[in-house]
């Protein structure tokens, strides 16, 4: 399975920079009002996208063969995991209770992007396997320090996620599956910005993986506000104000699509301005099939809090 999955919510938030970027003079906001949007979109792009890159790194982990009997690999065949992980090392624990498997960041460039230093540590009972139903492994972040190379600005992350493995079963087996479930929750994700400020950030969000020529992967989100269903994330922003994102129809990744998003679609909530993704169009708004090449296209709305409707056409 590809290493990197594709955020769904990072594909956003990175359109919507774009669009803030080429519209201010049409939008019903002041400038500081935009400058802000722009500032929360980036910073919900990188706690998505970063979020989401260590429970992949976790999944891929605990998919190696050296975990058939769950957290119990031998020295030899836990060194062999330092080579899973381009820019970090990693410990087994096999005599604790909980067993720990520790992810040390350290730094190295490896996509050209961004580095990452700080802790990772995987743990799980003893005698519970991660195969097993309704199996958790605890992501305790420990000061995981992302800096973007583009611009040195960094975001850190504390905090724990609880994954569950509701139905069971490991990926590497998913073709002789039907399905696999896992939950992805956390109600404490400290996040610290660059200007210092620092807030808690709640998640809850589905991925069912599933094989159809290669794996499937749907998000759903879990949580409702009262008034809305779906939500994934939500919080406080760096300024104070409320958000929250929801996904209004399953997002959809396949394999044989490069593991690009072919269908699915989020609401970004704010008090004042709401902004609708739908994914899996082509340049004229209409559903399409996976080519696995070129450009899809998402059209992207936005309500200001006058009721006014923005529509885009953007390539990702």
């Amino acid at each position: 399975m590809k290493r990197k999955i594709t955020s769904l919510l990072s594909v956003m938030a990175a359109c919507g920079l774009l669009i803030l970027a080429c519209t201010k003079a049409d939008i019903n906001f002041n400038a500081d009002s935009v400058a802000n949007l722009q500032v929360q979109s980036d910073d919900q792009s990188r706690f998505s996208a970063e979020s989401d890159a260590v429970s992949d790194d976790a999944n891929l982990l605990l998919n190696d063969p050296s975990f058939n009997s769950g957290f119990n690999a031998s020295e030899t065949q836990a060194s062999s995991l330092n080579n899973i992980i381009c820019d970090a090392t990693v410990a087994v624990d096999t005599m604790s209770n909980p067993r720990t498997v520790t992810i040390t960041y350290n730094g190295t460039n490896c996509g050209g992007n961004r580095t990452r230093k700080g802790q990772v540590i995987l743990s799980m009972p003893a005698g519970m396997h991660w195969g097993d139903v309704n199996a958790v492994l605890t992501v305790n972040i420990k000061n995981l320090a992302i800096k973007r190379l583009s611009d040195n600005k960094s975001i850190t992350l504390n905090g724990i996620h609880t994954i569950t493995n509701v139905t069971g079963g490991r990926l590497i087996n998913l073709p002789n599956l039907s399905s696999i479930v896992h939950r992805v929750s956390s109600s404490n994700m400290s996040v610290t910005f660059d200007d210092g400020s620092q807030r808690t950030w709640q998640v809850a969000k589905q991925r069912t993986f599933t094989y159809n020529n290669g794996v499937v992967i749907t998000i759903t989100g879990l949580h409702s506000d009262g008034s809305h269903e779906g939500i994934a994330e939500w919080g406080l922003n760096r300024f104070g104000k409320a958000f929250s994102s929801a996904i209004t129809q399953a997002i959809v990744l396949r394999q044989d699509c490069s593991f690009r998003i072919v269908s699915g679609a989020i609401q970004h909530i704010r008090a004042d301005i709401t902004t609708s993704a739908t994914f899996g169009l082509d340049i004229s708004g209409n559903s399409t099939t996976c080519p696995g090449t070129g450009n899809y296209f998402l059209q992207l709305i936005w309500t200001d809090k006058t009721g006014k409707e923005y529509k885009f056409i953007l390539p990702y």
